[in-house]
């Protein structure tokens, strides 16, 4: 089946809030065009401010460098006489023994040493507290003794020093037996065990950006926690948490990343868990802004504010390649389980060598080791099907079971998405985008009226918190409406059309699952209608696999119509596409050559604010002084000036800014648009 890359009316991307004209404008032609900086659940900006480490709590930096070798160089001849009168004279001499071999520089070939069989718990727990006063260079644990009533006192060598030896063995080799060495025994009781750090990065998504990082701590890349994955090409900042790990151990990290830097580090108790963010700030600077007249912009981009943009879910959600996610979700829904692994596996157009000859490798040879070896590592749901078809050849569900969770359900919550986009462009092209209508749906607060439904997440599992996460797919995660699940929706009557109550702000779409209701006019039909066609029921599941089945999903609603908060917008004129035009976090920290004006800027501030956190630099209408030769040299040549649009505006986390920005350029998304945008720069620069 022949499939291209989707454009946006493939996905029910239609329709604009405004008939206003667009204009020409370049998205990303820099990924210094697209900041992106979170916002964490207080509504503060997540931004990076510095790089340097605090100082580390009491005794943790001491402790962390120390090794046995070195807590050894004194005698401990009185620590194991006190130890006899707690322990016995067989254990003592046991632990002196063990000490000795490790003072004469064995511990590397020590095997742990097993105390006497106990079956006091008390006891054993004054013999631990023993060890961690005393002996803070070694590590017990209790293992089974040699009957049912019994335990025993395994000692070793900590890991937090140097000595690895036997102990770094896998876990068979220990009979089974693991020790927990994640992150220091010694570490303060009133120092929260999560290390929180701020992430800035450059033209890398989340997970690359972590994986670097966790492989320089030695540790993976799943240790870190994070509230939301940030797009690729763009420059963002977000928090991190990583369990017991120094702030100056990463801090000592920056002089060797590029186009990573981490900072703004502190302990805290809890890790981040996907979803625990309101939104993104973002920093848009649209380049080769062209318009029939100055007005025509300042018009478009007033009207962004005032009015906002129809909420759809952007092109990335629905995948980059030539096989959008939302078919593989359909496949999925049907239980077509084979055409599903086809759909990921098989070739695709417009990707790079490197994948095609993997992907034809494994079509005509059906090698498995092979194309294990030539497929890239960051091609996760490709490689963990064909992990899992050396361990069950054949079993195409048990295939797809092996792709991570957070991935696999990515593909039906695409196609849910697919059937919500549809549904709110039929909303707009029937009903318009400025008033409510009789069946419309509204976010509602009040629970005394029969025509009220429940609110509910838009993923049914109980253990769905990892659905906020869609891999990749940047500026979204989750629902728009509030997180306790217990916010009520309305189907309007028409005494609610009279009171005046409600307005298209608060219209509603369902996303479909066994709880939602749908509205009370034609755009119900649009969601059974568009099912059908692809052979899928919403009310009914051919199969019984629940994470596969809509049925089985609770839903959720999401709000039509988006306005961007703290919005700001700035017209620029500039000579050199080289240049940034906005200062990243970074370039604050290192603080940048002042930057200048070329001529004629003038810096505008939205009419549509809302009150919140207005910690914000303002937007600066400038371009770097280091270009200046440069520019002098382009305007003597060319007397060409270019005209940039940047703009600042704040979106809940499930909102795309690239919907707000095809809102105001009434042109394509794409990326195969804005590429060909850029290459007819590129070529009329240098004609």
């Amino acid at each position: 089946m022949a499939m291209k890359t989707p454009e946006e009316s493939d996905v029910g991307i239609a329709c604009y809030i405004s008939d206003l004209p667009g204009f020409r404008g370049i998205l990303k032609q820099r990924y210094a065009d697209f900041i992106v900086n979170e916002v964490d659940l207080e509504g503060n900006i997540v931004r990076l401010t510095t790089l340097e480490a605090p100082p580390e709590p009491v005794n943790v930096a001491e402790k962390n460098e120390t090794n046995a070798s070195d807590q050894l160089k004194r005698s401990y001849d009185a620590e194991i006489e006190s130890f006899r009168s707690l322990a016995g004279d067989s254990d003592a001499d046991l632990l002196q023994s063990f000490i000795a071999q490790i003072t004469s520089g064995a511990e590397d070939s020590l095997s742990p040493i097993v105390l006497s069989p106990n079956s006091d718990k008390i006891h054993r727990t004054a013999i631990h507290n023993y060890f961690k006063e005393k002996f803070k260079f070694l590590v017990t644990d209790t293992i089974d003794g040699p009957d049912a009533s019994t335990k025993c006192i395994r000692v070793r060598v900590s890991s937090g020093g140097q000595s690895k030896g036997k102990m770094s063995k896998k876990r068979k080799e220990r009979g089974g037996k693991p020790f927990d060495s994640r992150g220091s025994s010694s570490w303060p009781e009133h120092v929260g065990k999560f290390l929180r750090f701020h992430l800035y990065k450059e033209n890398k998504d989340t997970q690359e950006a972590l994986g670097v990082i966790g492989k320089m701590l030695g540790i993976q890349s799943r240790s870190f926690g994070f509230a939301g994955t940030k797009d690729k090409r763009a420059v963002s900042t977000q928090r991190v948490t990583v369990f017991k790990q120094y702030a100056s151990k990463l801090a000592s990290l920056n002089e060797k990343l590029i186009g990573i830097k981490v900072g703004d580090f502190c302990y805290v108790k809890d890790g981040l868990v996907l979803g625990q963010l309101l939104g993104n700030r973002f920093t848009v600077t649209l380049r080769g802004v062209i318009a029939d007249s100055e007005d025509t912009i300042k018009a478009a981009a007033d009207a962004l504010g005032k009015r906002g943009f129809i909420n759809y879910f952007g092109l990335q959600r629905f995948g980059s390649g030539s096989v959008p996610t939302h078919n593989i979700g359909a496949a999925l829904l049907r239980g077509e389980w084979k055409t599903a692994v086809s759909m990921i596996l098989d070739p695709r157009e417009g990707e790079k060598d490197v994948i095609a000859i993997a992907r034809d490798y494994y079509k005509e040879s059906k090698d498995i080791d092979g194309t294990l070896r030539r497929m890239p590592r960051h091609l996760v749901a490709e490689r963990a099907v064909l992990q899992s078809f050396k361990k069950f050849p054949g079993n195409y569900l048990q295939a797809l079971k092996a792709i991570p969770r957070t991935l696999r359900m990515m593909y039906v919550h695409s196609y849910q998405s697919y059937l919500w986009n549809h549904a709110a462009s039929a909303r707009v092209q029937k009903y318009g985008s400025d008033q409510v209508v009789v069946g419309d749906m509204v976010h509602h607060q009040e629970h005394d009226d029969e025509n009220v439904a429940e609110v509910v997440s838009e993923c049914g599992n109980d253990d769905s918190s990892d659905a906020f996460d869609h891999v990749h797919l940047d500026e979204t995660s989750g629902m728009d409406l509030p997180a306790e699940g217990h916010s009520p929706v309305k189907v309007l009557t028409s005494e609610d059309i009279a009171s005046g109550r409600y307005s298209f702000d608060d219209i509603v779409l369902p996303m479909p699952g066994s709880r939602v209701i749908y509205p009370n006019n034609d755009v119900a039909d649009i969601y059974h209608d568009l099912a059908k066609k692809d052979s899928i029921s919403l009310t009914e599941s051919v199969h019984n696999v629940k994470e596969f089945s809509i049925t089985s999903m609770t839903g959720g609603y999401r709000r039509v119509f988006q306005k961007p908060m703290d919005y700001e917008w700035e017209m620029l004129r500039y000579s050199d596409y080289s240049v940034p035009l906005a200062e990243t976090d970074l370039d604050k920290i290192t603080k940048s050559k002042p930057l200048r004006l070329v001529e004629g800027n003038e810096f505008v501030k939205g009419n549509d604010f809302v009150n919140g956190n207005k910690e914000n630099d303002p937007l600066d209408s400038v371009i770097s002084s280091t270009c200046e030769n440069s520019v002098n040299a382009s305007i003597s040549d060319r007397d060409e000036i270019h005209m940039a649009l940047k703009l600042a505006f704040t979106l809940p986390s499930s909102s795309y800014a690239t919907m707000a920005i095809r809102e105001l350029l009434k042109t394509s998304t794409s990326v195969a648009f804005h590429k060909t945008l850029n290459q007819e720069t590129c070529s009329s620069l240098q004609t």
